[in-house]
């Protein structure tokens, strides 16, 4: 036998013993006892929260741009009129359907639910809609609709806080379907605030045709400057990021990225509330009443603002542990709606010197904001008390769970401590040159509390693989394996560590 395969050999078994070995995971409870999520989750979930019927626009004028096909639900799509709402506060739902007709508002509840993955809490109508009108585009690209009330929900005192999805369903036999996004937060003290991503998911929002900050009508696919801006005011076209999932419609990306990490929290019993990105910038109070806060999957869009308030809560002994990948990448300016007066309804990227980066967004993360490329979790320091009964050992891996985006290099923090690194295979040949490391950090702040930082998107997939989820995968080039015991031990252990030494503020 040859050295080449001699070797070969060595490294397959050696990998697949490491796999062996953390697959070994021991499970560990949730720091949190009975709360009002585990009495949320005690109630009867279901699978019917899914879209069962959908049909896309396929229009011949996208003929040569494939990314841009099949993405539009102009049967029945909508948007809401807020991000997230409080309890007792009403949310107006704006509505078109083409042809006109009848339609019904199913509410729905994301969770875990005995693996269910919702609940329903109502239903709405029927009401009647009609086709909308496509509102023309600004200098700045911006698209912002200005269409009728079609429904309006007053947010029962009793639902708790959550990503919930307003499922729109024409009512007619086999009515096609998509979903209107929103967040219940909550003003309640908790043990971790979930923030929802949707900043990203805004700006990869293609809706009507390619309209997104990535989109500015010239010859090439991506664009990637400033001066073009997206608005809340307008339907979220299926999310077409790396996959293909028709039955994410409306949804932002949230059931794409971020329902697996909500979906194992409400698992475990953790005492978990939501907030949606715009509320770091227009409700920063509510970073005091919770122990550690949560950036999951994409969360490549902040303002200058949420960046201060988020490091002000650090400072005041929230920990952040950041399960997301290409985190605080772009800085933002928002702007109010022409049509409706409301804060914050629209953003485009802030332009510098350099680029649109955040500043300095290492100091706050513990890594560099990263590019695109996968690989593994592969455990540099097991020593650690992330990875207390994991069973992994130096050069362990958890597979296939770092990508498409990634965080990268570790700042200079007092304290800062690498838990992982991995050479990362590049998107494609243009990426070769850059740094394709990844690194998985932990630090202490000065009050007892911690930041830890993934450094992925996917981190959620290796928590948990809901009804209705496809698992990540791009192209011939990367993709996720699926739950990962080892995955889910150390983050029980990170959000455990958070919750028990959180300072108790005067």
């Amino acid at each position: 036998m040859s050295k080449h395969r001699m070797g070969r050999r060595r490294f397959v078994n050696v990998a697949a013993a490491a796999s062996a070995a953390s697959l070994l995971a021991k499970p560990v409870k949730a720091a949190s006892k009975s709360n009002r999520i585990t009495e949320e989750n005690s109630k009867p979930g279901t699978i019917e929260w899914q879209l069962r019927y959908h049909s896309f626009d396929n229009p011949v004028t996208m003929a040569s741009y494939p990314l841009n096909r099949l993405l539009r639900h102009s049967a029945i799509e909508g948007y809401a009129s807020r991000a997230s709402v409080l309890p007792s506060e009403a949310i107006d739902f704006m509505i078109s359907m083409k042809p006109a007709g009848g339609f019904l508002v199913d509410v729905y509840r994301m969770g875990y639910y005995g693996g269910a993955g919702a609940r329903h809490m109502a239903r709405l109508g029927p009401f009647k809609a009609s086709p909308q009108t496509v509102p023309m585009m600004t200098m700045e690209r911006l698209r912002e609709c200005a269409w009728e009330k079609s429904a309006s929900l007053a947010i029962p005192k009793d639902w708790p806080s959550g990503v919930y999805l307003a499922k729109l369903t024409r009512d007619e036999p086999h009515g096609t379907q998509s979903y209107v996004v929103f967040v219940v937060k909550e003003h309640r003290p908790s043990d971790l605030l979930c923030q929802a991503s949707d900043l990203t998911w805004q700006a990869y929002n293609k809706w009507p045709g390619k309209d997104s900050l990535y989109d500015d009508g010239t010859p090439e696919v991506w664009y990637t400057g400033p001066n073009v801006r997206v608005s809340f005011d307008r339907p979220y076209a299926k999310y077409c990021q790396c996959l293909d999932s028709p039955l994410s419609s409306g949804s932002g990306g949230y059931v794409l990225w971020e329902h697996p990490m909500t979906y194992w929290l409400e698992q475990q019993g953790y005492d978990v509330t939501s907030c949606s990105n715009l509320d770091l910038h227009l409700d920063p109070g509510i970073l005091k009443l919770s122990k550690a806060f949560l950036s999951v999957a994409h969360d490549e869009y902040w303002s200058k603002k949420m960046y201060d308030e988020v490091t002000h809560a650090r400072n005041d002994g929230l920990s952040l542990a950041f399960f997301s990948g290409d985190t605080m990448w772009h800085e933002i300016e928002f702007y109010d709606s022409s049509v409706t007066g409301a804060p914050c309804r629209a953003f485009a990227r802030k332009a510098n010197e350099v680029n649109t980066n955040m500043p300095e967004a290492e100091k706050l993360m513990g890594v560099k904001p990263g590019t695109v490329g996968y690989g593994d979790w592969v455990v540099s320091k097991a020593s650690h008390w992330v990875y207390e009964g994991t069973g992994l050992k130096n050069g362990d891996r958890i597979p296939a769970v770092i990508g498409w985006e990634y965080n990268g290099g570790p700042a200079d923090i007092p304290g800062l401590e690498v838990l992982a690194t991995s050479l990362l295979h590049p998107r494609t040949d243009a990426f070769i040159k850059e740094d394709h490391h990844h690194h998985g950090v932990i630090y202490p702040c000065e009050k007892g509390n911690w930041v830890f930082n993934a450094g992925s998107i996917w981190w959620p997939e290796g928590l948990a693989c809901p009804p209705g989820h496809v698992p990540a995968r791009v192209g011939d080039v990367g993709g996720t394996f699926g739950v990962h015991p080892a995955a889910q031990r150390l983050t029980a252990n990170v959000l455990n560590r958070m919750i028990k030494d959180y300072p108790r503020r005067a």
